[in-house]
């Protein structure tokens, strides 16, 4: 689940055109059930309204740094103390310039002073031209405020207001988005450890156009992958082509047939603390792919199957915690026993595959290596997948 809903989320919008879009970032934090102060700075109120932002979050808008101060509102102090996280987008080249100099003449470089000295989560997201950019001056602010701990979304390539095209672009909001919950998450459960984790549904080739494959949408698995990383794992993704997108700051391994996941979970697989296999691996695949479109003809077709490898069964995964998937029809206890001593699992997840195959929903059982089990009611996959991290988390803990 997000790591957002009652975080106090600080806002600062610098003066450039893309001051925009920070009203939809603020619409998108409030949405996520964030509190959120707003600070623009003087720029930044010639290109939006402080109403617009202040209809939005349901607060006022904060801009001058002399205003008034009570006992409930102390200006910048009251910010920076109350402050969850604090954001600056868009950043301009100047007020980033203001941020790594450490100067203190508007209300957002004073908020930036007091706050970030505490260690909550500081995102900076640079819109500018391309050449202001690229200059060494703005590289070096940035590489100064990373230096401190900032985490520096973006810019994206594209065209900006001046008809240019290039690296200057501020980054989506929903990224931004992202890459705050991921920041507010870093000191989770999983802080520390890293994840592989595997999705979707194989593909196993008969021709060039035809392939034999299953159900799967690859949710579960994403989901997984994104409450790990709200966990704050480092993830790596292993997914078949599903359509989805990849969760934010996940490091994404395309794969396509079995054979293709088992060559990239050795690749992957060392080191790493946990890996889960959510992904639907097909259990045969054609003896032979034709080099060409096959044509119909008249009669029966038979096409010849070989078995593909077990991967949880082939793989070595010495001191990795292994978490297998277990999609049934029938018998789903029993057979998922099975797969669990059978694989040597220490944890298997099991569902009926008619109902969680291609849904939003899922309802699963986790049966544990020493007997335990859990039973996770139909809810949202999101919130599946918590529980199951959630799981995978205790287990690891003795491991230190």
């Amino acid at each position: 689940m997000s790591n957002l809903p009652g975080k106090r989320i600080v806002l600062g919008v610098s003066g450039g055109i893309a001051a925009y879009k920070a009203v939809e970032l603020a619409s998108r934090l409030v949405q996520a059930r964030a509190h959120v102060d707003v600070v623009m700075t003087e720029a930044a109120r010639e290109f939006v309204a402080p109403l617009t932002f202040q209809t939005i979050t349901k607060h006022p808008v904060h801009g001058p740094v002399f205003e008034g101060w009570s006992e409930q509102a102390r200006g910048h102090v009251s910010l920076a103390e109350e402050a969850d996280a604090l954001v600056v987008a868009p950043a301009t080249a100047n007020t980033i310039a203001k941020l790594a100099l450490g100067l203190a003449d508007d209300m957002l470089s004073v908020t930036h002073l007091a706050a970030t000295p505490r260690g909550i989560p500081f995102v900076v997201a640079p819109a500018m031209e391309p050449h202001m950019f690229q200059h060494v001056a703005t590289q070096s602010h940035l590489a100064t405020l990373r230096s401190r701990g900032a985490q520096i979304v973006g810019p994206a390539h594209g065209r900006l207001a001046s008809g240019a095209v290039g690296l200057g672009r501020m980054s989506p909001p929903e990224e931004i988005v992202a890459a705050l919950d991921l920041a507010l998450g870093a000191a989770g459960a999983l802080s520390g450890r890293r994840i592989v984790v595997s999705a979707g549904g194989t593909q196993e080739a008969l021709d060039p156009v035809r392939v034999l494959t299953n159900r799967s949408s690859g949710k579960m698995g994403y989901a997984i992958a994104q409450a790990s990383l709200h966990a704050g794992a480092d993830v790596t993704l292993i997914s078949t082509p599903t359509g989805l997108p990849v969760p934010f700051g996940a490091k994404l391994v395309p794969v396509v047939s079995a054979l293709d996941l088992l060559s990239a979970v050795e690749q992957h697989v060392s080191g790493a603390d946990a890996l889960i296999m959510a992904a639907a691996v097909a259990d045969y695949r054609p003896a032979t792919t034709a080099d060409h479109k096959i044509k119909k003809h008249d009669g029966p077709m038979t096409v010849e199957l070989v078995r593909n490898p077990d991967i949880l069964a082939t793989v070595a995964t010495p001191g990795t915690l292994r978490v297998g998937f277990a999609a049934e029809t029938q018998d789903i206890e029993r057979n998922a026993r099975d797969k669990l001593q059978r694989k040597n699992l220490d944890m298997i997840v099991a569902n009926d595959a008619r109902l969680a195959m291609g849904s939003d929903d899922n309802a699963v059982t986790i049966y544990f290596r020493d007997g335990r089990l859990l039973e996770v009611p139909t809810a949202h996959k999101d919130v599946v997948a918590t529980r199951i991290v959630e799981a995978i988390a205790e287990l690891l803990e003795p491991r230190g």
